[in-house]
């Protein structure tokens, strides 16, 4: 089960590597050792598509990507972001001058030693992540940062994430590869997004597939359609979850993460659980 990012053959389960880092994303794992046996045994389970981020523990989730699989195999897609930041607390911040693009994108390099990233998404920050003092960026001059980037050969292709529909119509000219937002089998308020990803054959890999972590947020793997598919097919809610979106649109790519090896194989088993049509009937009229 394949699928092409920015030209490339790659597995349609990936790997985030989001969840490796210390609690809230930031510092070092609980547990070292584990973190790098997860990113070992992903490859081993057929993985080619690993999505990061410099700032992701600042810097922890790259150190641990390297140390793990450098020199990394040949079929290895490495995606990363940039846009954002964190604060010596940890919170979240903005980068998104130009200038902040280019050094995310060499920090990267470095980090991961690689000549180029094959994927960096823009990440465009929410309004309520305003920073005083901080000078935005509009959306032309990041997307022509991204671009010289692109020209100079650092970075494979462009993705945008947290877009609205409008952004992403407004970025399509800049060669746009993939688009990450929030999606789920619950929370389908991306939808018009992913229609227009399929019309322009961009790959669409929603974070969040199983439902925010946030308090009050919706879970899928509560969701009681959910549960009795789950049941049904001996897998558990899940995977029932991953398998409506690989199923739901075959321009989707998925980055579950994980620092549990358990999980993880129950992730990439996912790929192999068969909704038949009464099942995605059932599934496609659950809702939040």
């Amino acid at each position: 089960m394949s699928a092409t990012l920015a030209g490339r053959s790659v597995r349609r389960i990936g790997f985030g590597a989001m969840q490796l880092p210390g609690p809230g994303v930031w510092g070092p794992p609980r547990d070292r050792n584990t973190a790098l046996a997860v990113l070992r045994q992903a490859v081993e389970l057929g993985v080619n598509h690993i999505d990061t981020a410099q700032y992701y523990g600042r810097g922890v989730s790259n150190e641990l990507i390297h140390s793990a699989l450098h020199p990394y195999p040949d079929d290895l897609v490495l995606v990363s972001k940039v846009g954002g930041d964190r604060d010596d607390s940890g919170g979240w911040i903005p980068a998104q001058r130009p200038e902040q693009l280019r050094a995310g994108v060499e920090a990267n390099l470095r980090a991961l030693e690689v000549d180029q990233v094959d994927v960096v998404n823009l990440r465009l920050m929410d309004t309520g992540h305003e920073v005083p003092g901080e000078q935005r960026a509009d959306l032309d001059s990041q997307l022509a940062e991204m671009i010289a980037l692109r020209e100079e050969g650092k970075i494979g292709g462009i993705g945008i994430s947290n877009v609205t529909l409008d952004q992403l119509r407004h970025s399509l000219p800049a060669s746009i590869v993939c688009v990450q937002n929030p999606y789920s089998l619950l929370d389908r308020s991306g939808e018009p997004l992913l229609e227009l990803c399929t019309e322009h054959g961009l790959a669409w890999v929603p974070f969040f597939p199983l439902g925010s972590a946030f308090p009050g947020a919706a879970k899928v793997t509560e969701h009681p359609a959910v549960v009795s598919a789950a049941t049904a097919l001996d897998a558990t809610p899940a995977q029932v979850g991953l398998a409506w979106l690989l199923a739901h649109d075959s321009h989707t790519l998925l980055i579950p993460g994980t620092s549990n090896p358990q999980h993880l194989a129950e992730n990439m088993a996912a790929a192999d659980v068969h909704l038949d049509s009464d099942t995605m009937r059932i599934l496609d009229a659950a809702r939040s």
